[in-house]
């Protein structure tokens, strides 16, 4: 169905990764928090939520996070870590721990189990994000999945692969033979109601909407081909950083919803294969979906 734009295929030859660098420890870690991750789904034993009944929390996620840290650190002690767990809920505590983070050259931002609520449900979709920023530039991206074992992996200039394999976005450019996938973060009161118009204005337009509850590997499907296009309101940087750059890598664009280049503080993603972004940017506006109306 999504067929892959030859223009944006690399040769075919598997990427290698044959440095103990930035995108070898990244790899090392998501791989491990994944496996541990996987042995642990159906034990939860401690479930708590921050901003809603629906914003989950387990123990998993903690130790995730933890293990992740530990693996980074041993490797580049003065680099800074911004990660979903170190941060107290709530959209302003999390712009102030992002504007404090901006400040090292190296920044690691980690979403220990992207999913959570999946996880939780044993619903298999859910991953490990990891994402480097270096000097104010993403740089690494890794989203691992260890239901389905994918690991997704980009480079700054070097492209994205899975599993070694080059990626590329979908060539389609027709919005009704597109399938587009979409997200409802925790947020009842601010994101969902943007999230909603946005369906509405979007659903009869195209072929199908997916809401797998994962950013993150909403964004991975981008960049292989397998949705053509994402979006959502209230998003916080661990969610979509590492995919950020999946997408980008693979021929994609990423933007705000009212088309504006994408920062790490961007809140509200459209992401696409290129060929429908501006019929997604434009419906979210006609929809007042952006999450930017007052």
């Amino acid at each position: 169905m999504n067929s892959v734009n030859p223009e944006n295929r690399k040769e075919r030859e598997p990427y290698v990764v044959t440095s103990k660098g930035y995108t070898a420890v990244a790899i090392n870690a998501a791989a491990k928090a994944g496996e541990w991750i996987k042995s642990r789904q159906g034990q939860v034993k401690e479930l708590g939520s921050k901003t809603s009944a629906q914003d989950l929390v387990t123990e998993v996620d903690k130790g995730v996070e933890q293990m992740i840290r530990r693996l980074i650190l041993t490797h580049y002690p003065d680099h800074a870590i911004l990660g979903e767990e170190g941060v107290e809920p709530g959209a302003d505590n999390v712009a102030f721990a992002l504007e404090e983070a901006r400040k090292h050259d190296y920044l690691w931002i980690v979403d220990p189990i992207d999913g959570t609520t999946n996880f939780v449900h044993g619903f298999p979709f859910y991953c490990v994000s990891i994402a480097l920023v270096a000097s104010g530039e993403l740089t690494v991206g890794v989203i691992y999945d260890p239901i389905r074992d994918e690991m997704f992996v980009a480079e700054k200039g070097k492209g994205a692969y899975m599993h070694g394999i080059p990626a590329a976005v979908s060539a389609e450019r027709e919005p009704g033979s597109s399938l587009i996938a979409m997200g409802f973060p925790p947020d009842r009161v601010f994101a969902q109601p943007a999230n909603m118009a946005g369906l509405q204005q979007i659903l009869p337009q195209v072929r199908g909407i997916r809401a797998g509850g994962s950013a993150a590997l909403h964004l991975a499907y981008v960049a292989i081909g397998r949705v053509d296009g994402y979006w959502e309101v209230g998003l916080s940087p661990w969610d979509c950083a590492a995919g950020v750059l999946l997408v980008q890598e693979s021929g994609g664009r990423v933007t705000d919803t009212l088309g504006k280049p994408y920062d790490i503080g961007t809140r509200h993603v459209v992401a696409s294969n290129g060929g429908i972004h501006d019929f997604l940017v434009t419906s979210l506006g006609e929809a007042k979906g952006t999450g930017f109306e007052s």
